[in-house]
């Protein structure tokens, strides 16, 4: 079928878009022109967690029951004006050898409104960031902690845990900040700014904090990936503290039947979810709109928050 092309005027850039009427999300009907719609009502919120950070790219230019894959290098039809990142530090040494065949690689840099626009029409649906940023993405800007259920635990296991580590990092006056992952789990971000630091230590932090919960919680936390240890219990995921390994970006929809997102939250959320039904904590792209109207960007401190880290566990 021939593709059906269109330019519009996105922020200050006019953008070539094709087939707005596809559906993506056979599900819920949702179309290319509703998700890149979403994706422009929340730029202003969500800009600040891509902009200046190596993007990987999930598409799914046939819908979400199609088969998807990541590309991570920026393509050659990109817009001339579209920047990129790359996986290292920019005019101080060479950048991390990081890719295919060790190659450097390209990434997109999605630092504005027509960027997310574009990576919309390409059926980007999900948008996976590092915790590195440039100038120099080797230097992490927020320890992740990922929660991950086995079945039958769930999201409401997943925020007994989240509370579980809040009060650790609470002890260590540190501030951190929820959000679920668009999927089955939750993730909170510790924001750190120290031009000194290094993957090394958050991850051993994170290792750290999940190791001690698994010893004060052995029935309700593991901290190693073995599948025969997670059957009812949350993984805290301290593996993501790596240079090369992604998470889902704040605001990015996820490719579900639904058209879910990554969304922030209030601990307060988190605290209710805890006691509630199995259904609680799912946000699809009108509630996401709808809580940003509100809330504005629960997640904002995550770009900016200044906070060092305590030499924990190593």
């Amino acid at each position: 079928m021939a593709s059906t092309r269109t330019t519009v005027r996105v922020g200050d850039r006019e953008l070539s878009v094709s087939n707005l009427d596809k559906v993506l999300y056979p599900g819920t009907g949702t179309t290319k022109a509703e998700v890149l719609r979403y994706y422009v009502d929340v730029a202003e919120v969500m800009l600040p967690h891509l902009a200046g950070r190596p993007v990987t790219l999930k598409r799914f230019p046939d819908g979400v029951e199609a088969e998807g894959f990541f590309e991570k290098r920026c393509p050659p039809h990109a817009p001339e004006w579209m920047g990129t990142v790359q996986l290292g530090r920019e005019g101080r040494d060479k950048p991390g050898k990081v890719g295919s065949g060790g190659k450097v690689v390209d990434h997109c840099d999605l630092s504005e409104v027509a960027a997310l626009a574009w990576a919309a029409n390409m059926g980007a649906l999900e948008l996976h960031v590092p915790m590195g940023a440039a100038p120099d993405t080797t230097i992490p800007t927020a320890v992740v902690f990922d929660l991950d259920p086995g079945a039958p635990a769930d999201v409401r296991t997943c925020a007994e845990v989240a509370l579980h580590i809040r009060e650790v990092l609470d002890g260590l006056h540190l501030r951190s900040y929820p959000k679920t992952s668009g999927s089955k789990g939750l993730q909170l971000y510790v924001p750190v700014h120290d031009p000194d630091l290094t993957y090394d230590r958050t991850r051993n932090f994170s290792q750290a904090v999940a190791q001690l919960l698994e010893t004060r919680l052995p029935d309700l936390v593991v901290s190693k990936q073995l599948k025969t240890l997670r059957p009812g219990k949350v993984l805290i995921d301290w593996y993501q503290n790596h240079l090369t390994k992604t998470t889902v970006c704040a605001y990015s929809l996820r490719a579900r039947p639904r058209p879910t997102a990554s969304t922030p939250l209030t601990w307060d959320e988190v605290d209710d979810a805890a006691t509630e039904d199995e259904g609680a904590l799912v946000f699809d792209l009108d509630d996401v709109r709808a809580r940003v109207a509100e809330h504005g960007d629960l997640f904002a401190d995550v770009a900016s928050l200044r906070q060092e880290l305590p030499a924990l566990g190593g």
